[in-house]
């Protein structure tokens, strides 16, 4: 086998991979999802960043506008994985300030500030 064939190889299993961990990651991030849409009325931010760790966050919120639950995923490859955020639980909407729940992380920042957006 020449070098430009295993080099043309590699790079497609390299992109097949990517692909079958990149649904395996989607896969993991709708069952967590429609868990979170099971119990309430739902809130999703996301924080933008081409070469950085980018968070999705989603909150649920009962009838007196209070987090039930809430999951964050963060990262920059395909092995992150949802993770359940127990410290907003039980607080208002107006106990969630961005910048005083997650003062020195700007990304989580501004997927709360989405999350807790009213939508119209």
């Amino acid at each position: 086998m020449s070098a430009t064939a295993l080099l043309v190889s590699i790079a497609v299993l390299a992109w097949v991979g990517q692909i079958i961990l990149g649904g395996w990651q989607i896969r993991c991030f709708n069952r967590a999802f429609d868990a979170l849409c099971l119990q309430g009325a739902v809130g999703v931010g996301r924080s933008a960043g081409r070469f950085k760790a980018r968070v999705v966050l989603a909150l649920v919120f009962d009838g007196e506008q209070r987090v039930c639950d809430g999951f964050v995923l963060r990262g920059i490859t395909v092995f992150a994985r949802p993770r359940r955020l127990t410290a907003l639980i039980g607080l208002s909407k107006e106990q969630l300030i961005p910048y005083v729940v997650f003062p020195k992380d700007p990304a989580l920042q501004i997927a709360l500030s989405l999350a807790i957006k009213p939508t119209l």
